[in-house]
Order: C-alpha cells, then sequence, then structure tokens
C-alpha cells in the first residue's frame, strides 16, 4: 500500500510585515490540510559585481537565515510549530518561487505595499507567482495594508 504525501504549503518569506502575515496565514490554512509548511527564502549575489565591495562577497545565505528566523519568531513567537521547516533557495524569488511551487499544494506570498498609489498596487513576485505558479496561490497583505483607506 502506497504512503499518502502529507500536503505541503510553500510560503515565500523575505522578512516583510507581509511575508509575516503570510506566515501567519499559512498556519490557518495547513491545520485544515493537515499540510506541513516550507517557509521558503531566496537569496542570490547581486547583479552588479562592483556591490561585492560594499557589501562583501561573503554572508549573502547567512543574511537570508537571519531575515528568515526573524520573521518566523515575529510570526510564531519563540517556538517553532511543528509543522514548519525553512528551505533557503538561492535564485531571484520570482523564478525560484515559481519553480519550487512544483512540489506545493499551495504557494503563499505576502503582498508588499509601499503606501500611496504604489501601495494600492500588487507586487512583481506576487504577480508572477499568480500567473505561472503550479498550484494555487494566496496572496496575503500586510497588517499595516489592512487599515488603508482606498480612494472612490
Amino acid at each position: 500500500m502506497a504512503q499518502e504525501r502529507q500536503a505541503l504549503v510553500i510560503v515565500g518569506v523575505d522578512g516583510s510585515a507581509s511575508s509575516v502575515e503570510a506566515l501567519r496565514q499559512a498556519q490557518h490554512v495547513a491545520v485544515g490540510l493537515d499540510a506541513r509548511i516550507e517557509a521558503t527564502a531566496c537569496w542570490d549575489y547581486p547583479p552588479m559585481p562592483e556591490r561585492y565591495e560594499v557589501m562583501g562577497i561573503e554572508g549573502f545565505e547567512e543574511r537570508v537565515e537571519h531575515t528568515v528566523a526573524a520573521a518566523l519568531k515575529e510570526a510564531y513567537g519563540p517556538e517553532l510549530p511543528e509543522n514548519v521547516s525553512v528551505r533557503l533557495r538561492q535564485g531571484s524569488a520570482r523564478p525560484t518561487l515559481i519553480e519550487a511551487s512544483k512540489e506545493a499544494d499551495m504557494l503563499i506570498v505576502g503582498r508588499r505595499g509601499r503606501g500611496g498609489f504604489v501601495g494600492l498596487l500588487m507586487g512583481s513576485v506576487s504577480s508572477a507567482c499568480i500567473a505561472r505558479a503550479y498550484c494555487p496561490v494566496l496572496v496575503v497583505r500586510g497588517p499595516a495594508l489592512a487599515d488603508t483607506e482606498i480612494p472612490d
């Protein structure tokens, strides 16, 4: 008898308020699906080598690990839920999350708002995931955006 695969919810984490909220919402979704959550952070080297001198060529992955750890602590508190794991993937967020969605039953990403007119638009990563992911996508807005008035 074949063993059933546990459902997988992948959450894109970049440390923004909307990605922290995406982690919180993922737990609600995961409970209903009896799913595990993979908090996924994408990292890559800057496209311009001259930035290496300013940022240093070492430590990109470690910085992302720190960002993810802080987001998880903000979302869940000091104790990580048993169904949550972390995965760091090297690559730009858009193509990397879309490729990761092949493994997932759902992809959850945050919507980055910056206030004003730009805050009403969806981010490029969330838009790309909606258009090209291989599984259903849930886009979560950050808590500050919930209180933003939409102009008439």
